[in-house]
C-alpha cells in the first residue's frame, strides 16, 4: 500500500524494541514530513553514534570518550558487589536510587526459556572472566553478585542460567526481592519499589 522507500523504513522501524506497525508507520511518515535539514542531522548522529560512543571494558557501559573504565567502575570507594542486569537503561534505574553502591555487568540481553541460541547472545563468558580477575579490569574483588534481571519470564529464565554459572564460584548469589511487579521491567519501576526490591533481595 506504500511506496518502496517508506515500506523499507517501516520494516527498520519495526525491529525496535516495544514499536508496532503503527507506531513504525508514525515514525516514517514524521520523517517524510521533516524538514531535510532535519534529516540530514538526524543522519549525522546516527553516524556519530557508532563511531564515537565506547563502552566500559568491565560492565560495558556506554562511553562517549574512549577509556578503559566508566564512572562507576573507576570509583574506587565502590562496595564489592556486582548487580548483573540485561540492559544499560537498567543500570540507570537502579543508579538513580543512590542505594546501590556496588559494580554493574550488563548481558546485553536475556535468555527466553524456548530458544537456546539465546545463550549466545549474552555476555556470559565475559561475565565468568569479570569475577574471576576483576582486578585485571582494574575492579576489586566481587564478593557478592545479585542477579538483578527483569522479573519476565525471560529475565526469570535468564536468572537460572545466570545461577547455573556463577554456582562454581566462591560468592553469596543473592536476587532482588519481590516487590517488583510480575511481568515488568526494572527501567520502568519507581525508585522506591526499586529500593526495596535491593534492601529485601536473598
Amino acid at each position: 500500500m506504500y511506496p518502496k522507500p517508506i515500506k523499507n523504513l517501516i520494516d527498520i522501524f519495526l525491529r525496535f524494541p516495544t514499536v508496532g506497525r503503527k507506531t513504525a508507520t508514525r515514525f516514517a511518515f514524521h520523517l517524510l514530513n521533516t524538514d531535510s535539514s532535519e534529516i540530514d542531522r538526524l543522519i549525522k548522529e546516527l553516524k556519530q553514534l557508532k563511531s564515537s560512543v565506547h563502552t566500559c571494558q568491565f560492565c560495558y557501559r556506554s562511553l562517549e570518550k574512549e577509556r578503559d573504565l566508566c564512572s562507576i567502575c573507576d570509583d574506587k570507594s565502590r562496595e564489592p558487589i556486582l548487580a548483573i542486569v540485561e540492559r544499560e537503561t537498567d543500570l540507570i534505574s537502579l543508579e538513580k536510587t543512590n542505594q546501590y553502591k556496588g559494580y554493574y555487568f550488563i548481558l546485553g540481553g536475556n535468555v527466553s526459556p524456548l530458544r537456546k541460541k539465546d545463550l549466545k547472545k549474552v555476555r556470559a563468558k565475559d561475565l565468568k572472566r569479570r569475577i574471576e580477575a576483576p582486578e585485571s579490569f582494574g575492579v576489586k574483588e566481587i564478593k557478592e553478585v545479585i542477579i538483578a534481571t527483569n522479573p519476565t519470564t525471560e529475565g526469570e529464565a535468564t536468572g537460572l542460567f545466570l545461577k547455573r554459572v556463577l554456582d562454581k564460584f566462591d560468592l553469596k548469589i543473592t536476587k532482588l526481592a519481590k516487590g517488583l511487579p510480575v511481568g515488568g521491567e526494572l527501567e520502568y519501576a519507581d525508585e522506591d519499589t526499586l529500593t526495596s526490591a535491593l534492601k529485601g533481595r536473598k
